[in-house]
C-alpha cells in the first residue's frame, strides 16, 4: 500500500549498543549486551550509534517514512540518540527517558537538550514519582525554558516487553499511572506540548477528560494499544479513534506504531490498521496528513531539520 502523506512516526524505541549494555549490567553474573541479545534473538546492534540509525533509516525508506522521534529508552542513553540525530538530522529527532528523582536530572536534562535531543519522556509509575512534585515540576519547568520542546508522559498499564523476556524486575507503581495528574502541570505550562501516548493505555477515558481542557496536550496513537481488554465493554480501536477524534480533534493526534527492534523492524501493520480507520471514519485528507505526521512536525521536534 502506497503512503499518500508524509508520515512521521511519533513513537520508536531507539534500542543501541548501550541500551542492552545498560540491561546486561541490570541483569549482573557477567552479562553483556551480546548475551541479552541472544537472549532475546535479536542481532546485536552495532557499536556506532550512526549505523544503527541509517540502519533505521533504511528502513523507513523501505515504507515511505519520512521521519520518527527516536526515544532513548533507559536514563543514560542520551548520546545514543543524539549521535542519531546527528547522523540524520532530516529524518530524526530526539527523545530520551529521565527519571526526575535522580539528585542529577535537572543537569541530565539540560544536557540531553544541549546534545539537540527534544523531548523528555517521564514514567511516573515505573520511576514512582508523582508529575505534581517538586521534582519532576523542576524537570518540566526546565523544559519549557528551552523552544521546540516537548514533554511525553506515560500513563496507565506500563509492561516493557524486553525486561519480561529477561526476567528483569519490573516493580512499576500504577497509583502514579492517572493522565488526570498531568491537568495542573499543563495548565501551568500552556505552551509546553505534552504527549501521552497510547491513547492513555487504559485511561482512555481521564485521557480524553484532561485533553479536552488542556489544549497542549496530546496523544499519541502508538503499538496494538491492548490495553482495550482492560475496559467494558471493550471498546474496538475504530470505537477509541473515533471518540478520540470527537474530544480531542484530529490536530492533537499524533500517529505511533512503538517500533522498537530488528529484525522485526517498523511495524507497518499499526500504519496499515489506523490509516484504514481514519478512512473508514470519513476523516478527511488535510486532517488524516495531520495525522499521520503534519501534526508532529508542528510541534517542534522537527522544526531545526526544516
Amino acid at each position: 500500500m502506497a503512503m499518500a502523506h508524509s508520515i512521521y512516526d511519533a513513537h520508536i524505541h531507539f534500542f543501541s549498543r548501550n541500551f542492552f549494555s545498560m540491561l546486561a549490567r541490570q541483569k549482573g553474573a557477567g552479562a553483556t549486551a551480546e548475551n541479552v541479545c541472544a537472549e532475546l534473538g535479536w542481532p546485536v546492534p552495532p557499536e556506532d550509534p550512526a549505523v544503527l540509525a541509517a540502519e533505521w533509516a533504511q528502513e523507513l525508506d523501505r515504507n515511505e517514512v519520512a521521519g520518527a522521534a527516536l526515544i532513548a529508552s533507559l536514563p543514560g542513553d542520551e548520546e545514543s540518540v543524539a549521535k542519531a540525530v546527528r547522523a540524520f538530522p532530516d529524518r530524526f529527532a530526539g527523545f530520551f527517558f529521565l527519571n526526575p528523582l535522580a539528585p542529577d536530572a535537572v543537569d541530565r536534562t539540560i544536557r540531553a537538550f544541549a546534545l539537540g535531543l527534544r523531548g523528555v519522556c517521564l514514567f511516573p509509575a515505573m520511576h514512582g514519582f508523582s508529575l505534581a512534585g517538586e521534582q519532576a515540576g523542576r524537570v518540566i519547568e526546565t523544559a519549557a525554558a528551552q523552544p521546540g520542546a516537548v514533554v511525553f508522559v506515560h500513563c496507565g498499564l506500563l509492561s516493557v516487553g524486553v525486561r519480561k523476556k529477561l526476567g528483569l524486575a519490573s516493580p512499576f507503581d500504577l497509583r502514579f499511572s492517572n493522565p488526570v495528574d498531568l491537568h495542573p502541570v499543563a495548565l501551568r505550562h500552556p505552551n509546553l506540548p505534552f504527549i501521552i501516548p497510547h491513547f492513555g493505555a487504559g485511561y482512555f477515558r481521564e485521557a480524553l477528560m484532561v485533553a479536552s481542557l488542556c489544549p497542549n496536550i496530546y496523544l499519541d496513537t502508538s503499538s496494538s494499544n491492548d490495553w482495550t481488554r482492560c475496559l467494558t465493554p471493550k471498546p474496538t480501536l475504530e470505537e477509541v479513534f473515533e471518540r478520540a477524534l470527537e474530544v480531542v480533534g484530529p490536530e492533537r493526534l499524533l500517529f505511533g506504531t512503538d517500533s522498537s527492534f530488528f529484525p522485526r523492524g517498523w511495524v507497518r501493520p499499526v500504519y496499515e490498521s489506523q490509516s484504514r480507520i481514519l478512512d473508514w471514519l470519513g476523516v478527511g485528507e488535510e486532517a488524516k496528513s495531520g495525522v499521520l505526521g503534519a501534526n508532529l512536525r508542528r510541534l517542534g521536534p522537527f522544526l531545526s531539520s526544516k
